[in-house]
């Protein structure tokens, strides 16, 4: 059931009443009294001030209303008997936010608003205060060793008993997450705080005057120590009391500061863990380190008696100290500063008890439910930002979701969630209505199996009625309940696919808690089978081969902790088969078949004509090695006697004999899918593979060759090839030929012959054979130019490769 008006936006703060069939809703510019019974049934309607941010009950015939009033919050009173406001506004400063948008939390306890919020519009003076109509305010000290940038989020009171022995006062918790003053970091590191303060505090006399002499707050852990991985930012708190306080559980949803990592996490505290961390745990103090940096470090000195920060009790009444105005100087200044504790608080299992993926949870609230098997169990309400519910039940602490609800219609975040035992119910407040659930849907486990299975503490199957209900008179966890037939032969779904492609079997599993079986004809398939996967989703065949064929049975195996045993049953069953091409009918006087190393079994004759049947073993990859095909030799009475072999002989076919392909005949019934496999011969096509990449490589030695990248063995061959195409300019290239062999000839028989002539000639003589840096290439007329540094002309004396292009030029690429 849903409520809104429209025009009307930010349905955020919601409060129940515990005596009256009312849930008061406060929104943008308007107060609303529904029915809690049903939501859409509104009562009375009121418009006031700006954004309502409080809606506490003062009294039966009162409550207290504040608003935001255009940055300038204010507070008044609202008469419940003709829902009208008294008209005499006060400062809403320290009580409500400033901004609709800026986080605050408030509780009403004894007629005095306790809250937690900024004192200022820019929100950079967070405190922590009481207001009451019979004494003075009461606030945090503006320190940050107090409240650093603080964003809070939940506040409740914890009442003591009556009758306890150490006569302490009540407390109030606050829980925020606030930047770290204790830890070094390259940014702003964010820590969840639980902060106490006492109910009869009434400041120091001279120290802490009008202040929180009862102030100190501790850290809440919560973080996979396995992984070293931390949440370190809490959004809701939910405090579940019970009868006797020290079965108190603290339940909190946490995030990481690093939103990419995507994870949500549940952790609980019990109330006597944070006890013990504010009674005996040791304080930090601020040390200053070179001059200049501070320094948060653990307290070892002596600490003052009584102890800083403890509510009055019995003890400190024996010493004259009735009140925290008698507190010692030294005790008001030591808490002063060192408010903050050292010893976390840790969760329940040192972990969280529920962590999920991809979703960010933003309110929580906390149900105890007695069970018919006389069990108590905690379900868990948690409200995502996507307007999503989630029902988990806490199980020898461990934690599953029963439910996932779609509670809004639209994707938004869920803002205010509360919890009525009375009408069994769930209200659930966002900027555009109202949302009424209630706490189970046991009408949705149609069989006696779902409802069980479904853990859910708020239902039970009802055998008379053949129902789940959730107030049954009678329940039965008897083996009637487990006894599934199983899915018939008939109705197991076929699926045909083609050889060599992928089959897809879904199974849609509804428990979370369940493990899947896949069989395949009756084996256990696991993650080491041939080309399966086992998902999520179902399975998947890569690849289907015909020994893929069969029977495909998905199973949930789930433990039934009423019957105390595993509980399987069938989800879903197939059968596999493969989509095979027809085949011709067979030919006369031809093997169907042929293969390597074929063999005929002596005295196996076809009941018909001159038909013979042989055995054929297979060496293909495809087939097991045990796998045997039929061949058929049919003959008609005109067919060569030589082809039909006597019936008391083995004939055995070598390995080199081939038999060229036919078209395909129809398969005999007793012959195994994978002889299709072997009737496709691919010799024709590795043939012309073959001849292609050959041809290929001709070609590229060819153009190689052509180019001179080839050695000289294939240039000589080369220009054998290709000497009578340059016929007109042989003479030029003879000539060059000619120069180089009579000047290199020359040159050796002067070097040789004559080592003793005058200095001149042997300079000549070395400046002919001086290396040129080119050894594959002499020093020869081909592309000569003029030089007028010598002499004379000859070969011997110019400089390699001077070219004279106007004599001789240039036609061919390989004159060079």
């Amino acid at each position: 059931m849903e409520f809104s008006e429209p025009g009307i936006f930010n349905y955020s703060t919601l409060l129940l009443s515990e005596k009256g069939d009312a849930l008061y809703v406060g929104a943008r510019e308007a107060v609303f009294e529904l029915s809690k019974k049903n939501v859409t049934v509104r009562n009375n309607k009121r418009d006031c001030l700006n954004y309502i941010r409080v809606l506490q009950v003062v009294d039966n015939e009162r409550l207290y209303v504040c608003g935001t009033h255009a940055f300038q919050p204010q507070c008044d009173y609202l008469n419940l008997a003709d829902f009208s406001l008294v008209g005499q506004p006060e400062d809403g400063r320290g009580k409500c936010s400033f901004d609709p948008s800026q986080s605050f939390t408030t509780v009403m306890v004894d007629g005095e608003l306790y809250s937690g919020t900024a004192y200022n519009f820019l929100g950079s003076e967070p405190i922590i205060s009481r207001y009451s109509p019979y004494q003075s305010l009461l606030r945090t000290e503006y320190s940050t060793s107090w409240l650093n940038e603080p964003s809070f989020v939940f506040a409740d009171v914890i009442r003591e008993r009556k009758n306890k022995a150490d006569g302490e006062d009540d407390k109030i918790y606050y829980f925020f997450t606030e930047v770290s003053v204790e830890y070094e970091f390259f940014g702003k590191l964010l820590i969840p705080r639980v902060a106490r303060v006492c109910k009869g505090d009434l400041g120091g006399q001279r120290t802490l005057q009008k202040k929180w002499t009862s102030f100190l707050k501790a850290k809440l852990v919560c973080s996979m120590p396995e992984l070293n991985f931390v949440f370190n930012v809490v959004h809701d708190v939910f405090i579940l009391k019970g009868t006797d306080w020290k079965d108190t559980v603290i339940y909190g949803v946490f995030t990481s500061q690093w939103g990419n990592v995507g994870l949500s996490a549940v952790c609980a505290y019990s109330l006597t863990a944070l006890e013990d961390v504010f009674s005996k745990g040791k304080y930090m103090q601020k040390t200053t380190v070179e001059q200049s940096h501070t320094k948060w470090v653990r307290y070892n000195g002596i600490t003052p008696t009584p102890r800083p920060g403890a509510c009055i009790n019995n003890l400190m009444r024996q010493q004259n100290i009735s009140s925290s105005l008698h507190l010692p100087d030294k005790t008001l200044q030591f808490v002063k500063d060192h408010p903050l504790l050292e010893d976390p608080v840790l969760p329940i299992g040192n972990g969280p008890r529920l962590i999920t993926k991809d979703v960010n949870y933003t309110q929580i609230v906390v149900e105890r439910v007695r069970a018919l098997d006389g069990k108590i169990y905690d379900v868990i309400f948690t409200g995502t930002d996507k307007g999503v519910l989630h029902k988990s039940v806490v199980f020898d602490e461990e934690v599953h979701i029963v439910e996932e609800i779609q509670l809004l219609k639209n994707s938004e975040p869920i803002k205010n969630l509360l919890l009525s035992s009375e009408t069994r119910s769930l209200y659930a407040g966002s900027d555009s209505g109202v949302v009424q659930s209630p706490t189970e849907f046991c009408g949705r486990y149609p069989s006696c199996n779902d409802c069980v299975l479904a853990r859910d503490p708020y239902c039970a199957w009802d055998p008379h009625t053949a129902a789940s209900l959730n107030h049954p008179k009678v329940i039965t966890f008897s083996l009637f309940c487990f006894l599934v037939p199983s899915l018939p032969l008939k109705d197991y779904q076929r699926v045909t696919v083609k050889p060599g492609s992928s089959a897809e079997l879904p199974c849609l599993v509804h428990s979370n808690l369940a493990q899947v079986t896949w069989k395949s004809n009756g084996s256990v398939l696991t993650e080491a089978s041939r080309f399966h996967f086992l998902g999520e989703n179902g399975l998947l065949i890569y690849s289907v081969a015909p020994e893929d064929q069969g029977h495909y049975e998905c199973w949930s195996v789930e433990w039934a902790p009423a019957a105390g045993k595993n509980f399987s049953r069938l989800l879903a069953g197939y059968i596999l088969t493969l989509d095979l091409p027809p085949r011709a009918p067979p030919q006369a006087g031809h093997i169907t078949t042929t293969t390597l190393g074929i063999q005929e079994e002596s005295g196996t004759h076809a009941a018909e004509g001159n038909s013979k049947t042989y055995r054929v073993p297979l060496t293909s990859a495809i087939a097991p090695p045990s796998f045997t095909a039929t061949v058929h030799f049919t003959s008609s009475p005109q067919t060569d006697s030589s082809l039909t072999p006597p019936p008391s002989s083995t004939r055995k076919f070598q390995p080199k004999q081939h038999l060229p392909p036919l078209s395909s005949p129809p398969r005999p019934d007793n012959q195994d899918p994978a002889a299709e496999y072997l009737q496709h011969n691919n010799s024709t096509a590795l043939l012309f593979l073959f001849l292609l990449f050959f041809l290929l490589f001709l070609a590229a030695l060819a153009y190689n060759c052509y180019m001179q990248y080839l050695p000289a063995p294939c240039l000589r061959l080369r220009a054998a090839l290709l000497g009578s195409h340059k016929s007109a300019h042989q003479p030029e290239y003879l000539a060059c030929e000619a120069g180089l062999i009579e000047t290199s000839a020359t040159d050796k028989i002067n070097m040789t012959e004559q080592p003793t002539q005058n200095g001149s000639q042997a300079t000549q003589n070395h400046r002919a054979l001086r290396d040129t840096g080119y050894e594959t290439e002499p020093e020869c007329g081909n592309g000569r130019i003029p030089s007028h540094s010598f002499g004379d002309d000859s070969p011997s004396q110019e400089k390699p490769f001077d070219v004279d292009c106007e004599s001789q030029s240039i036609q061919y690429a390989d004159e060079d």
